[in-house]
């Protein structure tokens, strides 16, 4: 039986400028064999890693640091793996909580075999019949974060609208099916014809558009909800975010997920309707998943019964190979992904 094996690994070459570019990452071996077995008294668990979840914010950790980004994450340092949410299998542990075979995901680097902090993995229940994937997505970080900036953040009231933008995204499909469950009036916008598609057709939304067809987005979103937004779930910023001002209504309420449209400007778009968040008492907040952690059993007893009558669709975009990561990630950041981007590492 083996007791070392050599280790693929995705590389970040320098950081980067402007979008992430795949020549920015590299595929490597790296030079020393990993040993199968952990420390004694390390209290480490060793894992072979099976999926790794693409997400936008990796592009941003993927820049020489600020102090606003260092606010978020610290960011990849050049020479090492790059990192991000993973499913694996543990093939040791000198943790007691996690054995063998166990299945958990949580933060790992990007590469066949890793080495973790065991505070920063969950388990994963096998009883649960769902693809290991969607601890990439559904039932995880990703379900999380459309759980808490939906319900958390915006406190959604049956009868409002809602508009979401990125909205056939991992968080987008998710946000815009709770806020149905919910008995709200659903808008999204997305950027081909398949991904509107996929939102009228798959996802529920009441209506959508594509905002690459739309010369005027305030025109766009008045012919769409014409007496005004509840609620925006924010993924893209920009010129989206300064239209939405615009048709908010009165103490309606933003939660800031993501900014996709400026992390990588080196010149970021300047808004013109930010009064309008005093004048319309609008409440706008950011966030991160983990700020909501403690809330993750109850998203579980929220998420699982609508997965299990197949309440709620999911789609996923996945890719095979570790090789491949540099490609999918960066597909990713180019929005040529459909639905959730995965990498399947073998």
């Amino acid at each position: 039986m083996e007791t070392t094996v050599k280790n693929k690994q995705v590389i970040l070459r320098n950081y980067v400028k402007g979008i992430p570019k795949e020549s920015d990452l590299m595929i490597i071996t790296a030079s020393d064999p990993v040993e199968l077995k952990v420390k004694p008294g390390s209290a480490a668990v060793m894992v072979r890693n099976l999926y790794l979840s693409c997400d936008p914010y990796m592009g941003i950790l993927m820049r020489e640091p600020t102090p606003s980004t260092l606010a978020l994450l610290d960011a990849f340092i050049p020479g090492k793996p790059i990192a991000g949410i993973g499913v694996s299998q543990v093939i040791d542990s000198d943790d007691p909580s996690f054995t063998k075979g166990d299945m958990i995901w949580g933060i790992v680097n990007w590469e066949e075999f890793s080495t973790i902090n065991p505070a920063a993995i969950f388990k994963i229940d096998v009883n649960i019949n769902v693809p290991l994937s969607y601890y990439t997505g559904i039932l995880g970080m990703i379900g999380l974060t459309a759980y808490a900036g939906f319900f958390e953040i915006c406190s959604p009231k049956k009868g409002e609208t809602v508009f979401v933008s990125a909205a056939s995204g991992a968080v987008g499909q998710l946000v815009g099916q709770f806020a149905k469950l919910m008995g709200c009036y659903v808008v999204g916008s997305a950027g081909s014809k398949q991904k509107v598609d996929l939102l009228l057709n798959k996802f529920g939304y009441d209506d959508a558009f594509n905002y690459k067809e739309e010369p005027d987005l305030d025109s766009a979103l008045k012919r769409c909800v014409p007496k005004g937004i509840d609620i925006y779930f924010e993924n893209v910023g920009g010129k989206m975010l300064d239209a939405v001002l615009l048709n908010m209504k009165t103490y309606g309420r933003i939660a800031v997920c993501g900014m996709i449209s400026q992390y990588h400007l080196e010149t970021r778009d300047r808004l013109q309707n930010l009064p309008d968040i005093i004048f319309k008492k609008i409440r706008m907040q950011g966030f991160a998943s983990y700020d909501f952690i403690d809330r993750f059993p109850k998203f579980l007893e929220f998420v699982l019964p609508y997965i299990k009558e197949e309440k709620l669709a999911y789609v996923e975009d996945i890719v095979e190979g570790l090789e491949n990561g540099p490609a999918a990630l960066v597909g990713l950041l180019h929005g040529k992904n459909v639905g959730k981007q995965v990498l399947k590492v073998a």
